[in-house]
């Protein structure tokens, strides 16, 4: 098995890391990581993980995970770029608001460049895992290694940073919203454990009817709420006071900014 490094392997790279082990049942030991602060990878040392800098991560690995912030992105190709140069590797870049022009560029010695966006369900095998490269023996490549953490769905990359906001913030608006069910569950009578759990399995299940389905979500809804029943009544309620136009402005406030992450 092909071996995979995460340069930056904080919240995102480390779900990745162990989404591998999990769902494409990779050895810890076929799993390099870095990260600036090299220290607060020592538990990920004992569980099996190959705790490494970033030159010696590149040599070892086929795959190379960029996982760091947007505004570091530069400063870390500059420092691997010539470990790059003329191999097989594939960069696989899940920073935001750097596009595939940019890398290339900063790279200069055409090594194939895919960027993806999981979100942090990866490590559970649930991510929606976007695509998008030029190469397409790459982007499959992609696909095969992360097709076992959840979806995976191949784009333009000019949709890249809308993918970015529906998928991996996505996961926190989801969040949000199973909360303040709960709350809800809370005031009608239910514990706050039980009206979580209820929550969160509820929310897993309408995905799920979705998923297996492919129907729109109204086509559900429509199963659901009956003539002056109680489904309905409190969906008038949600709307009336703006839950659809919320989550809306929501997403499209936080694609806005989207540009100011370098």
């Amino acid at each position: 098995m092909k071996k995979v490094g995460i340069i930056g392997a904080g919240n995102i790279g480390m779900a990745i890391a162990k989404g591998l082990v999990s769902y494409k049942k990779m050895k810890h030991s076929d799993i390099y990581l870095s990260r600036k602060k090299s220290e607060l990878l020592a538990a990920a040392g004992k569980e099996g993980y190959r705790v490494t800098d970033n030159g010696a991560l590149v040599e070892k690995c086929d795959y190379i995970i960029l996982a760091v912030l947007p505004g570091q992105a530069r400063e870390v190709i500059e420092e691997i770029k010539q470990s790059l140069a003329n191999t097989s590797k594939i960069l696989v870049s899940v920073v935001s608001a750097v596009s595939l022009k940019e890398l290339d560029e900063w790279i200069g010695n055409g090594v194939n460049v895919v960027r993806i966006m999981p979100n942090t369900a990866v490590e559970y095998g649930a991510s929606m895992t976007c695509i998008a490269g030029e190469d397409e023996k790459a982007i499959r490549q992609i696909e095969e290694l992360f097709g076992p953490m959840g979806q995976t769905m191949v784009i333009k990359e000019h949709l890249m940073p809308a993918a970015t906001i529906l998928a991996a913030c996505g996961i926190a608006f989801f969040l949000r919203f199973i909360r303040a069910v709960s709350q809800g569950g809370i005031q009608i009578g239910f514990h706050a454990e039980e009206a979580g759990k209820i929550a969160a399995q509820t929310a897993r299940g309408a995905a799920e009817l979705l998923m297996q389905t492919d129907h729109h979500p109204e086509t559900e809804i429509d199963r659901v709420t009956t003539p002056m029943g109680c489904t309905i009544s409190g969906l008038n309620e949600m709307e009336h006071w703006g839950l659809s136009s919320a989550m809306i402005k929501g997403i499209v406030k936080s694609y806005s900014g989207i540009s100011d992450l370098k």
